[in-house]
């Protein structure tokens, strides 16, 4: 955790987790929507109610919970409860101060609701399974991006505290919000995104411009999905920062 809040710590990070995310968007693209398996009891009363794609999201936090992923201050889990860890604790001291914020059930909801039906075709192709496997993978890899927010904020603070401080304590979100938007920064990221997306997607075999998923749809998801609530992470944490660290919903 020492060079955690380092620009090339964080840089090299958000680099990964761009290249896990198109993967996950280009593997979740080859199957139908599969509307069924987000639909509470929607394959049988065996999963207790649950989707299945929220059964298997919950089987896998159950193990990862118990390996002490959800130690980290980098990780978020989607459930609320989960077992401790099998593993010994390690000891470290976090670059960021305590807080709730988890923005899980809202990533959770715009992706079943509004990202699958952008990247995958209508229907019904009976790979429930396969397709929540992929949607598991994704998930993760998103609101892990989404939460590194937390590690930008906190390193804009340490390197800008004097200018966020009094919109801390005014409480003030929109200036907060314009003060951690760099529209250069990001519109280089979209760029960037796009162009892997060009890269990894494209089907050499299939003819010349033939994509997986087109790259302005990865484009597209980045700038009304990760980017935005990347930077909500932000401002509720710098809230959060200033009152004691609880969500600053």
């Amino acid at each position: 955790m020492r060079n955690a809040l380092s620009l090339h710590s964080i840089r090299s990070v958000l680099a990964r987790l761009e290249e896990t995310i198109i993967f996950g968007l280009i593997e979740r693209a080859q199957f139908k929507q599969n509307r069924i398996i987000y639909k509470p009891g929607g394959v049988g009363r065996e999963l207790g109610g649950e989707s299945l794609m929220g059964f298997l999201l919950h089987e896998c936090e159950r193990s990862h919970a118990k390996v002490r992923r959800y130690t980290s201050p980098d990780e978020h889990p989607f459930f609320p409860s989960l077992p401790d860890p099998i593993l010994p604790p390690l000891h470290f001291v976090s670059p960021l101060k305590p807080n709730g914020i988890n923005l899980n059930q809202r990533i959770r909801s715009e992706y079943e609701g509004k990202i699958v039906p952008l990247i995958c075709q209508a229907g019904d192709d009976m790979q429930w399974g396969s397709s929540a496997v992929n949607d598991v993978n994704l998930l993760q890899a998103m609101s892990k991006r989404i939460h590194y927010g937390k590690f930008v904020a906190e390193a804009k603070y340490r390197a800008s505290g004097r200018a966020l401080r009094p919109l801390i304590l005014a409480g003030d979100r929109h200036g907060l919000l314009a003060a951690v938007t760099d529209g250069a920064v990001e519109e280089q990221v979209l760029r960037r995104v796009e162009a892997k997306a060009a890269a990894f997607g494209r089907e050499f075999d299939a003819g010349r411009g033939r994509y997986k998923i087109r790259p302005r749809v990865v484009r597209w998801v980045y700038a009304r999905w990760i980017i935005p609530l990347n930077k909500e992470v932000q401002v509720q944490y710098l809230l959060a920062r200033a009152s004691g660290g609880g969500p600053a919903a």
